[in-house]
């Protein structure tokens, strides 16, 4: 069982991000009196300011921060300090190359953007180690400072490091998880195409290679080793902070990003979590908006759901508030007028206690200036700053719902192992990403609320059994430990639904020489006999479900029942193996699986949560059109509806239940219109 977050907002409160270096101190105070008269309380400071404390090596002044904070002493504002750690400075990384990163080819990312370092080079951690010691030192006691980010954006803009200190650490990482090399060459099966090992000299990180087409085994570890030094370089920073850190204040950083096990680092290094929410980057210029059906902006509660399995009451600290872009990359448009509100609700409605827009003021220099804030580089009063008074007043409304819990009709299954491996192997990505898509989708055209449940190596079957059903999309890696957990819920009266390819590969990625599903067999009640993508020159195979005709995705394993307690309850009515079982449900204990052979569609998940009972769990609550969402929270026996209409156009919604808004305090029940991108809360009474 995971250990309880250290550390939970009480109240909903909002923030931004502010670079106090980045402008004239003339300016400091007018902008925090200027942010509390919005309702905006906190802000975060100093991430990309080694040299504001540093400006030379083991020159040391507090002279910058400390001028600020005696402005921010004369408020109410609170303050987040983040450690410098994303941006070495210049005197740094041109005394000390070897901090720098690589590229596969062994190339040096140089000087002049961020994230620019690697984790793993004993020079940066000794001299991240001495500036965090600085900081934490120095600002931890004073009182406006209640919290501390770690870094910034673990593992964004590169999730790969191939310099020679991530070589060596590599190779310590490997000995200390197989000991010889005779063990790794068999977990890796070094034997194809005469890759085996010798000498752990002979090991790196991977390398360019034709086609980069890497030993699949040895990435997956390297992925591993990859988060393993990322939760280490975050703990590193944790365990300084630690001894300086005032009673009540916390630590976090923001995420969430590849190669990384996110739970690991909360529960080691964390006492909360904080996401960077920007759902505008659905409407990039890249994409196509008008045509897309994953819903755009929206599909970002699908990121904020799996924020909700790290920490189940998380912030964010860096909230959409403008148009967002580079001067190099990514271009989007502004929030049209309500989005501001849409977005802030879409991260609280899923489980945001704190939000805190990013930035404060739009940078007129760098990098990120189409990297748009509350204000543009006028600084003059706009919309998108009366729209955070309006989401402050909000805030201050639903107030009550803090802390509340995420309630969920059913899970999806995930865990690293699949993950990475998924990253490994185009195969399983195809159908993983494809699956895991359309089944969030289905939720939420469906109005099914979901969660997602990690198999962590500390997760017990109670957590499973909060769940009346669970899908585990495609779940090629397994292991003894995770089969036994998923038996024991079943037998404890769960519902398991599998899909394509379970079972395929042990934890090393290696391709097990037993019949699909594997190490679930017992509980499936069925064998894979043959099995194909469906290919680009046939027709989309369907299966008939009691007559009703449903896709079945681009993979079909054909099954076969096994046991007595195996029933068909569709079979394929298309390709060479028409008439074959494609989906088997079996009973096994007090519960059932139903081990489908397809990958998830849209309409095919929509009729397994209709026969497994959990589909529109809150119909007799409300009822909304495709274009709404909503999310269900209980605190204290009160239940709330969050109702989030992401359309441009005025949505009905039917209150079947008296209810109380929460913004105006009357009763609401009966047919009610929301607005363009209008939010609504009620609490059912």
């Amino acid at each position: 069982m995971r250990k309880q977050q250290n550390y939970q907002w009480n109240t909903l409160s909002l923030g931004t991000c502010y670079y106090p270096e980045h402008w004239d101190k003339n300016m400091w105070e007018e902008d925090l009196e200027r942010m509390l008269a919005h309702g905006i309380k906190t802000i975060r400071i100093g991430e990309f300011a080694w040299s504001k404390v540093e400006p030379r090596e083991g020159e040391f002044t507090f002279e910058f921060f400390d001028e600020f904070l005696k402005v921010v002493a004369k408020t109410d504002m609170n303050v987040i300090f983040g450690t410098p750690t994303a941006t070495p400075p210049a005197w740094l990384t041109e005394k000390y190359p070897e901090v720098l990163n690589c590229r596969m080819d062994g190339v040096k990312f140089r000087h002049g953007m961020r994230r620019h370092y690697n984790y793993n080079s004993p020079v940066y951690q000794k001299l991240c180690k001495r500036i965090v010691e600085k900081f934490g030192e120095h600002y931890a006691k004073h009182p406006s400072v209640i919290g501390w980010q770690i870094d910034n954006e673990i593992n964004c803009e590169v999730d790969e490091f191939y310099s020679e200190s991530d070589t060596l650490a590599f190779r310590k990482f490997l000995k200390e998880k197989y000991g010889t090399l005779d063990a790794l060459n068999q977990a890796w099966g070094s034997v194809f195409w005469n890759q085996e090992y010798t000498r752990w000299e002979e090991i790196y990180v991977p390398r360019i290679t034709i086609h980069n087409s890497t030993n699949p085994h040895q990435t997956l570890d390297y992925i591993r080793f990859v988060s393993d030094s990322a939760v280490k370089f975050c703990k590193m920073q944790s365990d300084i902070l630690r001894k300086y850190v005032k009673k009540g204040d916390f630590i976090t950083t923001n995420g969430m990003f590849q190669n990384l096990d996110n739970h690991r680092l909360t529960d080691e290094a964390l006492d909360v979590y904080t996401y960077d929410s920007y759902p505008n980057f659905a409407y990039c210029l890249c994409e196509d908006p008008k045509h897309s059906k994953n819903l755009n902006d929206r599909r970002w509660s699908d990121k904020l759901t799996e924020v909700r399995s790290i920490c189940p009451h998380f912030g964010i600290m860096e909230q959409q508030s403008g148009a967002n872009g580079w001067n190099t990359r990514m271009e989007a448009p502004a929030p049209k007028p309500g989005q501001m509100m849409l977005w802030a609700m879409q991260s609280i409605a899923h489980g945001a206690d704190y939000v805190s827009f990013f930035r404060w003021r739009t940078c007129t220099f760098g990098t990120e200036i189409y990297w748009h804030g509350i204000l543009d580089y006028d600084n003059r009063d706009n919309r998108k700053l009366a729209e955070v008074k309006k989401i402050y007043e909000r805030v201050q409304a639903i107030e009550e719902t803090a802390g509340a819990k995420n309630q969920a009709a059913f899970a999806m299954i995930k865990d690293y192992s699949n993950i990475w491996d998924a990253q490994v192997d185009v195969w399983h990505r195809r159908l993983t990403w494809s699956s895991e898509e359309e089944i969030f989708i289905a939720s939420q055209l469906n109005h099914t609320p979901m969660d997602y449940l990690y198999l962590l190596e500390n997760t017990e079957v109670e957590e499973l059994l909060k769940y009346k059903v669970l899908i585990y999309p495609h779940g090629l890696i397994l292991s003894e430990k995770k089969a036994a957990l998923l038996k024991e819920y079943v037998a404890k009266g769960g519902c398991l639904i599998l899909g394509a390819r379970t079972g395929q590969k042990d934890e090393n990625g290696k391709c097990v020489m037993t019949p699909m599903p594997g190490l679930l067999s017992e509980i499936s009640g069925s064998d894979v006999k043959e099995f194909t993508f469906v290919g680009p020159a046939d027709e989309n195979v369907m299966m008939d479900w009691n007559g009703n005709m449903l896709e079945t995705g681009i993979f079909n394993d054909i099954l076969e029942p096994v046991g007595t307690h195996a029933n068909v309850l569709a079979k394929y009515a298309g390709n060479y193996y028409k008439g074959s079982p494609v989906l088997i449900e079996n009973t096994y204990g007090e519960g059932k699986v139903l081990h489908f052979g397809g990958t998830f569609t849209r309409e095919n998940v929509k009729a397994f949560l209709d026969y497994t009972g959990v589909v529109e769990t809150y119909r007799d609550v409300v009822e909304v059109p495709e274009e709404c969402e909503i999310t269900v929270k209980e605190k204290n026996h009160k239940m709330y509806i969050f109702v989030l209409n992401y359309s441009d156009q005025k949505q009905e919604i039917w209150m079947k239940k008296p209810a109380k808004d929460m913004d105006t305090k009357e009763q609401a029940e009966g047919k009610i219109s929301l607005g363009a991108y209008e939010t609504k809360v009620y609490e059912i009474l």
